[in-house]
């Protein structure tokens, strides 16, 4: 699965209406208040935040050509929106894209209601600058990306399986800590071969998805095989709700801990902490992080993630349109050293390759895979009061040697690339895995 690339800041909050421009400028525009406020903000926070600098004349194109092609999508063809001309006046600019909203309102008739007019010129504002990340998100896209990164929560076991390919039977791949099977005592590894009674051999992993799941406070019975052996007696779970987890570890042979992080959310620190601390108990000799397909997050959470493993020293500089560069360093939390291999690929990006580069740039660690996404931009996010927001790019990055790695993505020190059908996180069916556990065994070796 490909996650979205996005690297994100928490931006202003409502108290950013405060610096706009007076709402008054909204009377006789026929727009509600609350449309004219975030017409404001949009635009107040695009030409002062942006990373690069903005266009008055661009802006006013945008809306106006975004609220064309609305119309037009909607059947409302001619509309008689006049050219906007930009001024050296910003309060006069953001007026006259509301009172092009209100025209393009009395347009539609019936057809499409001001407030959704009003997003359609907050979109085409955002789109004049002709950067991908920078975006204007309706309520339900921002509340699924809030989602994505902050995780949800559901009723069940806390189990994560995958099929065997060889015993056709359903498997334990990962535990959610302190979650109803670990605390019943079900195990990494394990073998379901029945749930409630019903073989898991015939049963896809949809189907048993849903079997495990149900109401908190329910419970279900698991037949287990462990080592080759059916244990006696089943073992019986309390369902619960579960928070989704950003972060999964297990022990592969070898004393090799492998973590997979799979989006760096506003938890994905506190989860990896628990999950090091698991493998050391279990005594972890080296590590591989795996960051393939991990689109990145917050920002935070890099500097967080990557502060486990470099114990002092720069992660990341953040440099604005002023040219205001800001060094993050590491926050002195990370973990003894011991041998590590991070994994990833195309699809890593943003947060992920922060932290990719600043392992690799401080030198406590080998890149394994492929060459990364390569997106060095850094976004804000500025929520509006009906629960929208604009997203948008406000500054750039650097690793800590000042690479600038935006379209150029990271190279691995070990380049090797995905086979086919690969299952990530085990060893026999995923080759840039097998690559890293047999650096991080040579790296042993040299330690004895």
């Amino acid at each position: 699965m490909h996650r979205f690339s996005s690297l994100l800041l928490t931006g202003a909050l409502l108290a950013g209406f405060a610096q706009l421009p007076s709402a008054t400028l909204a009377a006789g525009t026929g727009l509600s208040q609350a449309d004219a406020s975030e017409i404001r903000l949009s635009y107040t926070k695009l030409t002062a935040e942006f990373y690069k600098p903005t266009h008055p004349q661009s802006i006013l194109d945008g809306a106006r050509s975004e609220l064309l092609h609305v119309l037009a999508k909607s059947g409302v063809r001619g509309a008689a929106l006049p050219p906007l001309r930009a001024s050296a006046n910003a309060a006069y600019d953001i007026h006259a894209v509301e009172r092009e909203v209100q025209l393009a309102s009395r347009s539609a008739g019936r057809r499409i209601s001001p407030h959704l007019l009003a997003y359609a010129a907050i979109a085409g504002m955002l789109s004049s600058v002709h950067d991908r990340w920078t975006v204007f998100l309706t309520p339900k896209e921002y509340a699924a990306l809030n989602q994505g990164l902050n995780g949800g929560s559901f009723s069940g076991t806390g189990i994560v399986i995958q099929k065997s390919l060889r015993t056709k039977y359903i498997e334990v791949s990962n535990i959610v800590p302190h979650g109803p099977a670990d605390l019943a005592g079900v195990r990494q590894g394990d073998t379901i071969a029945a749930i409630d009674g019903h073989p898991t051999k015939t049963m896809t992993i949809t189907q048993a998805s849903l079997h495990l799941r149900g109401k908190a406070g329910t419970k279900v019975r698991l037949t287990i095989v462990r080592d080759g052996k059916r244990l006696p007696s089943p073992i019986v779970v309390t369902r619960a709700q579960i928070a989704a987890l950003s972060v999964f570890q297990k022990m592969l042979p070898g004393k090799i801990g492998y973590v997979a992080l799979t989006v760096f959310g506003q938890d994905t620190g506190s989860e990896l902490t628990t999950a090091l601390d698991r493998l050391a108990r279990e005594g972890a000799r080296a590590l591989v992080l795996d960051l393939r397909d991990n689109g990145g997050g917050y920002l935070n959470a890099a500097v967080a993630v990557s502060s486990k493993f470099i114990a002092t020293g720069p992660i990341v500089s953040v440099e604005t349109r002023a040219a205001n560069i800001t060094t993050i360093e590491a926050d002195d939390t990370a973990i003894a050293p011991i041998p590590l291999a991070v994994l990833v690929n195309g699809h890593t990006a943003s947060a992920a390759e922060i932290t990719s580069g600043a392992i690799a740039d401080s030198g406590v660690g080998t890149i394994v895979g492929t060459r990364t996404f390569g997106k060095g931009v850094v976004q804000t996010i500025f929520p509006m009061p009906d629960g929208s927001a604009v997203k948008i790019t406000t500054a750039r990055y650097l690793t800590p040697d000042n690479r600038n790695i935006n379209h150029i993505g990271i190279r691995p020190e070990i380049v090797i690339k995905e086979n086919k059908h690969a299952r990530y996180g085990d060893p026999n069916h995923d080759v840039q895995l097998a690559r890293a556990i047999a650096f991080l065994n040579d790296e042993l070796a040299h330690m004895r």
